[in-house]
């Protein structure tokens, strides 16, 4: 820290050069975020959910129904724990741009086999008891501003029957980031009741297992119990079902790092430039240091110490601007199921900044280091 003064006088010898070499570090680290956020709003929770459950689908396509009187059978089989189901309801509230995924839930099991997603015993049986009541996510609520005793119009188009009306029971919330907080679940009978097709019918099940090592065994179980029957199914874990429709998106994750090697890569050749040409600058001033008696150990670290300065304040305060993009909200109006930067990304990013300041610095760093005294005051 003794040495902090001299280190800030050299960086600010050259400010417009120092300010564009950080600026660069900053855009770099903010659009690293970035990206981080994006692949975990498409993600949707994959590294959120275990491998313990599983979804059951429509073999032919999850918009194709399954049938309810399946759900007794799948409960039998050894090392299933809890079964739920649920049902794609696509309701839209005053505007057809006022999307949010909701679902008619099967209010016995949703608690059991979704943990993460937490409302109140007093709220959950209000709403159990209200056969006209829904639990929404805390996010949708805050987004339309809605409260607990609220009566909500929703539109469902793919059911045609006019309007439905439901009364918020329950506000749910997550103590984990990345969990789905713009939900509307309303009671899948008053559903049934309602429609004029499909009933008796559910889009899909999601079945909790005793042990995650059951996951096979039972998902074979489960799709040879319903071979050549008219509803055949198709099993897999959640966490297998998610991945894949991220897929359908496109490979994110092979972006975020080809984009990321290429920013990186250029902020090497920015930064590792900007201390060659620092060290040349000042050759006599580091013959001066050596020549009176510090040594070549010191130089070494001390032109390291400049490159890491300027990476590790860029790249912080591009990751700050990330993260204060977060706080701001989803500015896709809800259409993200999550809009966070994770702390490992955070990390990530710091331990990139970091490696590309020792680089970039190393080359510079250790031509100062070999930099002979005579030799260099000489050229002064």
């Amino acid at each position: 820290m003794k040495f902090l003064p001299l280190l800030l006088a050299n960086l600010r010898r050259k400010k417009l050069r120092t300010l564009l070499t950080v600026g660069s570090f900053i855009v770099a680290l903010f659009l690293f975020g970035f990206l981080a956020i994006i692949h975990g709003a498409f993600s949707g929770g994959v590294d959120l959910v275990g491998i313990d459950r599983l979804m059951v689908i429509n073999k032919v396509s999850i918009i194709q129904p399954l049938p309810l009187s399946y759900k007794d059978q799948i409960q039998r089989i050894p090392g299933v724990k809890y079964v739920t189901y649920q049902s794609w309801f696509g309701g839209i509230y005053q505007d057809p741009k006022n999307f949010f995924p909701s679902f008619a839930i099967d209010v016995d099991n949703q608690r059991q086999v979704y943990p993460e997603q937490v409302v109140s015993d007093d709220q959950w049986n209000a709403f159990v008891a209200d056969r006209e009541g829904a639990i929404v996510g805390s996010k949708t609520a805050k987004r339309f501003h809605w409260k607990i005793g609220d009566r909500v119009p929703l539109t469902a188009p793919i059911y045609g029957v006019g309007a439905w009306e439901f009364n918020i029971r329950g506000i749910y919330d997550s103590p984990r980031d990345g969990v789905d907080l713009s939900q509307f679940w309303l009671h899948y009978k008053y559903l049934d009741e309602r429609r004029q097709i499909e009933k008796g019918n559910i889009g899909w099940y999601t079945v909790k297992l005793d042990s995650p090592d059951d996951s096979v065994r039972v998902e074979k179980t489960i799709d040879n119990m319903f071979a050549n029957s008219p509803y055949e199914t198709k099993s897999e874990t959640l966490q297998a079902a998610a991945a894949g429709w991220v897929k359908q998106a496109g490979n994110i994750e092979f972006l975020i790092l080809a984009i990321g090697g290429v920013v990186f890569f250029t902020l090497l050749l920015v930064t590792g430039n900007t201390m060659a040409i620092a060290v040349r600058e000042r050759i006599g001033e580091l013959a001066v240091l050596k020549a009176v008696g510090y040594s070549d150990r010191f130089v070494l670290f001390f032109v390291l110490a400049e490159s890491l300065f300027i990476s590790m304040v860029g790249g912080a305060l591009g990751l700050a601007l990330a993260k204060l993009l977060t706080l701001a909200g989803d500015p896709t109006g809800g259409l993200l199921q999550s809009f966070v930067l994770p702390g490992s990304a955070i990390v990530l990013g710091l331990f990139a900044a970091f490696a590309v300041g020792i680089l970039a610095g190393i080359l510079p760093a250790t031509s100062a280091m070999r930099l002979r005294v005579v030799d260099a005051l000489r050229r002064v």
